[in-house]
């Protein structure tokens, strides 16, 4: 059977069965698509690379139901949302950073023994993530370097740097919760 001769609906279900190489024949059909469509929106030619590769990684699981639409159209509509959420997320982050700086530079010497106390606290909920979680935080944060820099200075993939940041914020906010519900 040659793959390239299946319709797109064809490909999927090869796909689902196991053979990966008909999720080739779908990215040399949409991956232009894809990869434009995610440059054009979050205006950035890495992020793009990265949401192109999470598209197609899921389209193993995802539901496509070619009964209600192309899967060009899909794609595009399934690019599209999750390329906006990506930039939520950055706004979100950059909104935190902006408030976070905006406390920093109202700080007075008699916060000195609170903000000692609340250093020692994230010291301490850090050294109590994995080390793996606790060095890409730390290499972020502390070096200020980005996702991509620690990929290279690690020789890890970037999705393996980024689930590891993820994972390690999410876990150090658990650990930190109670200093939430203070004033």
């Amino acid at each position: 059977m040659i793959l390239s001769n299946l319709s797109d609906a064809e490909l999927l279900q090869t796909l689902r069965k196991g053979r990966q190489g008909a999720l080739g024949v779908l990215y040399d059909r949409y991956g232009a698509l894809v990869y434009r469509l995610g440059a054009r929106v979050l205006g950035n030619l890495e992020e793009a690379e990265d949401l192109t590769q999470e598209i197609f990684s899921s389209l193993v699981h995802k539901a496509y139901n070619p009964e209600r639409g192309s899967l060009r159209a899909y794609l595009t509509v399934l690019t599209r949302s999750r390329a906006i959420d990506r930039l939520r997320k950055v706004r979100s982050q950059q909104d935190m950073l902006r408030r976070l700086q905006h406390i920093s530079a109202n700080h007075t010497p008699a916060k000195d023994m609170d903000d000692s106390y609340l250093s020692h606290r994230v010291i301490t909920a850090l050294q109590q993530l994995p080390d793996t979680h606790r060095q890409v935080l730390e290499m972020a944060y502390y070096s200020g370097m980005s996702q991509s820099e620690i990929s290279e200075h690690l020789e890890l993939p970037l999705g393996t740097v980024k689930s590891r940041a993820r994972s390690g914020l999410i876990q150090l906010k658990r650990l930190l919760e109670d200093l939430r519900e203070q004033p």
